[in-house]
């Protein structure tokens, strides 16, 4: 008992080289989460089959807006990746700097969609498409805004050390979830701005 009480604790590291509960729990919301979408994808393309009026109403998207976005969104991806990666090689100034960076553009992309949202002519309760379009963006916008919550939690355990390289499985965990939320925006971008140039 007394060498139990002269030795320090040492912290767990999980299960060393294979997924933690918490990646496979996280996957499991992200399935949930994607099947969300799945429907709302569905609906606005059987929709816009179905619909004799011209789709979209007002006209073409934008499409340089939501590629703009596309890019923002997708390097932001990018830099949650090498925080991670960073973190292993214990560089964690650099760690801290990469998440930093992909919480800034995060912001941008919300930034941008709401300007974009601003810019539109209709609302959401306008026509049929207006209501499909807030609607697939705006639980978008809302699934970017948990990510980002996730990312500055991620942000400030990295900044004060408590990853390393055997720690870091909140880094993976996390990371999965905003890369899901990258995914899910290329099939809403290729939805909403590709498709009506089809029709």
């Amino acid at each position: 008992m007394s060498e139990l009480i002269g030795r320090s604790p040492t912290l767990p590291v999980g299960s060393a080289g294979e997924l933690s509960g918490g990646w496979w729990g996280m996957a499991a919301m992200i399935a949930t989460e994607a099947s969300l979408f799945v429907y709302l994808i569905f609906s606005y393309l059987y929709l816009a089959s179905q619909t004799m009026q011209h789709w979209p109403p007002e006209g073409l998207p934008r499409i340089g807006i939501g590629a703009l976005n596309t890019g923002i969104l997708l390097l932001s991806s990018v830099f949650v990746w090498l925080c991670e990666r960073l973190v292993r090689r214990r560089r964690i100034k650099w760690a801290v700097a990469s998440m930093a960076t992909a919480i800034v553009l995060g912001i941008l992309f919300v930034g941008i969609q709401l300007k974009e949202w601003r810019h539109h002519p209709y609302g959401i309760t306008t026509h049929l498409y207006g209501s499909l379009y807030f609607t697939i963006t705006g639980f978008h916008v809302i699934h970017v805004l948990v990510g980002l919550i996730v990312l500055a939690f991620l942000l400030i355990w990295t900044s004060l050390g408590y990853f390393d390289e055997k720690r870091c499985a909140a880094l993976r965990i996390g990371g999965l979830y905003w890369h899901f939320v990258d995914i899910v925006w290329l099939f809403i971008f290729t939805t909403l701005y590709i498709t009506p140039l089809l029709f």
